[in-house]
Parts: structure tokens; C-alpha cells; sequence
């Protein structure tokens, strides 16, 4: 008899049913291998991952042209060994064969030596001129052990598709650390293949890559819309992500392998950036509507605003007809550095020559033709009483500016639009447009995406902000201030313009808020908070003016200096060799520590 309140009663059975429902064909797999004539899938043993069965009618229906020879030829590519390499990079390799094609040399039909061929894995333009198929308790045998993953969706006979299900009493992590990182130890073959993973409970659920840790599994709260209500549940996710259109999509123009400090990475879209940057490819659809003016794309700080640019610049490529041109305009030196070695490591970017060092050099690469050019907007300058050139009047030219709001006014900008008359343009921001900031509306037109704060800190995609109200402040000491000033003025003998331009200067809470007594105050705390908050990372301190931060700076250094030289006189008046080594570790860290002035132009 059945538990009506099993996981595969309460979870599998329905995720099953609900896929089936969106047009996918579903088979229960335990007993494949106890059937009369071998397994229905046309597997000869449980270590194959692939389905032959289904991937070469796929390959022969998409590729009509060409011949048997080359079509086995892209099969033995596809199913070959790739247990030498790392799981990542056998990834990255498989990856390329389905988004791009499997080449293979073949003989001639005419006897005139051999040519070569590019056999399509998938038709990503037509998802139903493909193969979709779902398989529940598929058996898999690694060099020592077999493993039965809860659900596997293949796409033209690929195993793109991994589900891994609790019961609801369960965590989701459980998925993760029981069941995943055990699969990809004991039957690595399986992700050669995988396109993206879903993990859950029936409740919450997380969506990562092969590469993710658990801490970069995601929630996929929206199916269609950034308007919708977001809602945490398996039905959202297999709505949202296994959609016939939505997957491919997904898959073709989500996925990004990328350099990074431990190995490579694989990095999948999350929802907030899958959402954004359609709702961006949509106006590029209406270029002409909306006369280049693409929009401005607010997603908040650490939510993955480079890598969305990525994202949107490589839809463009796969999928809008063009010779596009990328320029990627920043207005400081470290944003600069970032956004393009987020291209870069991705391998989008190959050309070193595309980074405008100097104002003649980004010239002459507007003048040419390339995929991505990277810039200051410092770049754009001319000298005294010159006019700035037009550089291209190519209406394929997309110009992304990022944190747009801060210097996209001045006559740099208006230099930047002399020298691209045609070109259209989209803004990517960290921060809302405040008060004063609807030019920038005027220039690039309105919101296209909007991702804040409090729905990145819902979904776990940035640490929350909290505030604490600390020392000094600022308070009315004198109940007689006001009676006080005016016999100041009386006795300074000021005439009546100056008394008003005192009044005016005075009003301001300025010279209260820069008070000599006051920075010194606030300067000794930073230091004893940053030097105590029990963690160790980055600070900012962000001042009312330049002249403010430098002071800041000299009186921060000042106190980081005495703090320093108390540990250091502890240190030798401690005898415990536990509090020697934490005053030790303390000293170092202090010492290591760099701090900097930070001025933007504006």
C-alpha cells in the first residue's frame, strides 16, 4: 500500500504530473533493466548517460542534409570519454557542441577528398521541433557505485536536467550535501551533460550550475515577469526554468563558464537577471519605437550587474540579426578594470586591443570593427575649442554605461553622442535615480528592469544593511543660541548685506557637522568599531564633501596609528601565549590593512 505522505507521493508524483502537462513525455525508470529485451531506452548498461535512442533521430531530423556518416560521427563526439578532464571543463566542452554545433569531417559524396560539416544538436529557435523527454529513478553506475537520481530531463536524448527531491520534513541543503556531491563523485559521466540543477522540497527549492556551492543555489520566485507576486514552490521553479521556450533560452543564453580563482566556474542566470535582460532584449526589439533610448536597467549593488551585461550582449549576438557593436562606457578606472575581466574571464572577450588605453586609441577602435570596445568616459575629451568627431554613424552600436547617472550630462556625454550620432543606449545602475536625476530618463528612457535592495536581500543575493546609530550627535547645548548670535552680529558692527550673508552661511548645518571636535570623535570611533565588530572585511566611510574626506582620512590614520601602538604595548606586557598570538594576529592585520581617498569626478 502507498504512503500518501511519502516524498514520491507529495513531491515526485506531482512535479512528474505537472511536467507532463507542459507537453514533456515522462517514463518511470526503476525497473528498465528487468524488462524482456533489454531497456526501452536503448541503453546497453546503466553507465551510459546519453540516449542514443532518442539523440539520433533528433540529430537526423534537425541536420536532413547531411549523411549518416556524419551524423554517427557527432554521436561518438557527444558520448565520448571525457574522464581525463576536470567536470567543469568537460562542461564547458559538451556545452559548446550542443550551443554551437558538433563538427566532423566527412568523405566527399563526389570522391573529391573530405569536408567539413557542422551537425546542430538542438533547435534553439523551434523548441518543438525537439525532443523532450523525463525520466524518473534513473539508474547510473559510476566505477564503483550505482546511484538513481530522482528526475532527469533529457533534450534530444541529453541529460541537460537534474532534480534531486526531499520530502518536506526535509531541508533542501539535504539534496545538496547527501545527494548531489555524492552524484558527481560517483557518476561524474552524468554532468558532463547537465545544464543547470534543481533542488527541493516541494517548498523551497534552489537552482545552481555543477560548479555552485549551496550558498550560490538560488530561489526562482517568477515565472513570466518581474511584475508578478514572487512565490517560493516547486511549481514556480518547473514552470519557470522547464518550460519548453524558457529552458532552451535558459540553457543557450544563460550559461557562462568563467576564470576564476579555484578553477573554473559555471555561472546560470538567476531569475532577477533572466527576467532583466529579456525585459532589455525586448527593447532592443523596439529600437526603432523607442529611438535607441534601450532604457535603464537598476539592479542593486552585488546582484550580478556585470555579469547581466554579459548576458544581454550575448543574447544579442545569438539571436537579433546584425553586425552589433558593444561599448562599454564607465566614468572610474577600478569600474573599468572590473566589468571588462568579467568579460574577459567569461572568454566573451579575446582582443586586448578592444580596453581604450588613450583618447586617440578608443578612437581609432570606433573607427574600426569590433564586437566590444571598453572606455572611460574620460576618453571622449577634446582639447580646448575642438569640436569632437563623429567616429561611426553605424545604428548597430549599443552603448552600455554603467552607474549612467553620475556623468552622463556633462560635455563627455555630449561628446560621446557626437561621436556615435546613431548609436542607441542603455543604462546599468546600482542605485535608484533620485530627485534631479530624471534626465536621465531624457537620455536613456525609463526603467527596463528594476531589482532593489529588499528583493535582492529576500532572495539571499546580497547581505542585508543594517543601520546603527553611533556617536556623536548633534545636539542644542546653548537654549540661548539664537539671542547669543545676535549680539555677536550687533558687536561685529556688520552692515546689513553682510549680516544676511553671515545669517545665510550660518543656517546651514555644515560647519556643525565638519567641527574640528566633532571629526576627531567620529574618527576614534571608526577605528574601535571596525577593529571590534567581531568579523573581518571591507569599510567605507563616505563623507559630506572632498575637502571632509581627506580630513577624515588623516584623522582615521592618526587614530589607527595609537590603536595600533596599544596592541603593541599589550603585547609586551602579556604573558599568555594564546593572547600573544591574537595580538599578534591583530598587529599583522592592522599592518596589512590598506586605506585610501577615494574621489569621483562629479
Amino acid at each position: 500500500m502507498l504512503n500518501p505522505y511519502s516524498e514520491d507521493q507529495l513531491i515526485e508524483q506531482p512535479a512528474i504530473a505537472l511536467l507532463d502537462e507542459m507537453g514533456c513525455e515522462t517514463e518511470d525508470c526503476f525497473h528498465e533493466f528487468d524488462r524482456v529485451g533489454g531497456s526501452p531506452l536503448g541503453r546497453e548498461n546503466k553507465s551510459e548517460v546519453v540516449l542514443v535512442s532518442r539523440l539520433r533521430p533528433a540529430l537526423e531530423s534537425l541536420n536532413p542534409e547531411l549523411s549518416g556518416d556524419a551524423i554517427e560521427l557527432a554521436i561518438e563526439e557527444i558520448t565520448k570519454s571525457r574522464s581525463v578532464m576536470s567536470p567543469a571543463e568537460a562542461n564547458r566542452e559538451v556545452y559548446r557542441l550542443i550551443k554551437d554545433g558538433v563538427k566532423v569531417t566527412v568523405n566527399d559524396p563526389d570522391g573529391e577528398g573530405e569536408t567539413s560539416e557542422t551537425v546542430r544538436v538542438i533547435d534553439w529557435a523551434n523548441p518543438e521541433n525537439n525532443d523532450f523527454f523525463l525520466a524518473s529513478q534513473f539508474w547510473i553506475s559510476g566505477e564503483m557505485y550505482t546511484r538513481r537520481p530522482d528526475l532527469l530531463g533529457f533534450v534530444n536524448g541529453l541529460p541537460l536536467v537534474f532534480i534531486e527531491l526531499k520530502g518536506v520534513d526535509k531541508k533542501v541543503e539535504a539534496a545538496y550535501k547527501d545527494n548531489l556531491t555524492d552524484y558527481k563523485e560517483t557518476i561524474p559521466q552524468l554532468f558532463w551533460y547537465n545544464a543547470l540543477i534543481i533542488l527541493s522540497n516541494g517548498t523551497d527549492s534552489g537552482i545552481g550550475s555543477l560548479t555552485s556551492s549551496w550558498e550560490h543555489f538560488a530561489e526562482w520566485k517568477k515565472i513570466n515577469s518581474e511584475g508578478e507576486e514572487g512565490v517560493v514552490s516547486l511549481e514556480t521553479v518547473l514552470r519557470g526554468i522547464c518550460d519548453r521556450e524558457q529552458l532552451l533560452d535558459i540553457v543557450e543564453n544563460y550559461t557562462l563558464f568563467m576564470e576564476a580563482q579555484g578553477g573554473l566556474q559555471k555561472l546560470v542566470g538567476k531569475n532577477h537577471q533572466y527576467l532583466g535582460v529579456n525585459n532589455t532584449f525586448r527593447a532592443l526589439e523596439q529600437i526603432q519605437s523607442n529611438q535607441g533610448r534601450l532604457g535603464v536597467f537598476w539592479h542593486t549593488q552585488g546582484s550580478g550587474k556585470s555579469v547581466s551585461m554579459v548576458f544581454f550582449a550575448q543574447k544579442v549576438f545569438r539571436k537579433m540579426k546584425g553586425n552589433w557593436t558593444f561599448v562599454v562606457v564607465t566614468d572610474r578606472t577600478e569600474l573599468d578594470n572590473q566589468i571588462y575581466k568579467t568579460f574577459a574571464s567569461s572568454g566573451v572577450v579575446t582582443q586586448k586591443e578592444v580596453h581604450a588605453e588613450s583618447v586617440e586609441h578608443l578612437r581609432q577602435l570606433l573607427r574600426e570593427d569590433h564586437r566590444y570596445i571598453f572606455t572611460l568616459i574620460h576618453k571622449f575629451r577634446t582639447n580646448q575649442g575642438e569640436k569632437h568627431p563623429v567616429l561611426s554613424d553605424r545604428s548597430d552600436i549599443i552603448v552600455i554605461t554603467d552607474e549612467a547617472h553620475r556623468s552622463q550630462y556633462d560635455t563627455l556625454a555630449l561628446n560621446m553622442r557626437t561621436a556615435l550620432p546613431n548609436a542607441s543606449f542603455i543604462a546599468f545602475t546600482g542605485t535608484p535615480l533620485i530627485a534631479g536625476e530624471e534626465k536621465t530618463r531624457q537620455v536613456f528612457g525609463d526603467y527596463v528592469s528594476i531589482y532593489d535592495f529588499k528583493q535582492s536581500i529576500d532572495d539571499g543575493a546580497t547581505v542585508p544593511l543594517y543601520y546603527e546609530n553611533r556617536v556623536p550627535k548633534l545636539q542644542l547645548t546653548n537654549e540661548e543660541l539664537n539671542e547669543d548670535l545676535e549680539q555677536l552680529l550687533e558687536a561685529a558692527e556688520l552692515n546689513e548685506t553682510q549680516e544676511q550673508a553671515v545669517e545665510r552661511e550660518f543656517a546651514r548645518d555644515y560647519h556643525l557637522i565638519t567641527r574640528k571636535g566633532r571629526l576627531e570623535e567620529i574618527s576614534e570611533d571608526i577605528v574601535s568599531h571596525f577593529m571590534g565588530r567581531g568579523y573581518r572585511g571591507k569599510a567605507m566611510v563616505v563623507s559630506i564633501d572632498k575637502a571632509t574626506a581627506v580630513k577624515m582620512y588623516d584623522k582615521v590614520q592618526k587614530y589607527w596609528k595609537r590603536y595600533l601602538d596599544g596592541l603593541k604595548a599589550d603585547l609586551l606586557n602579556t604573558t599568555s601565549i594564546q593572547q600573544r598570538e591574537a595580538l599578534e594576529d591583530k598587529i599583522r592585520y592592522m599592518e596589512e590593512t590598506d586605506m585610501a581617498v577615494v574621489v569621483s569626478q562629479a
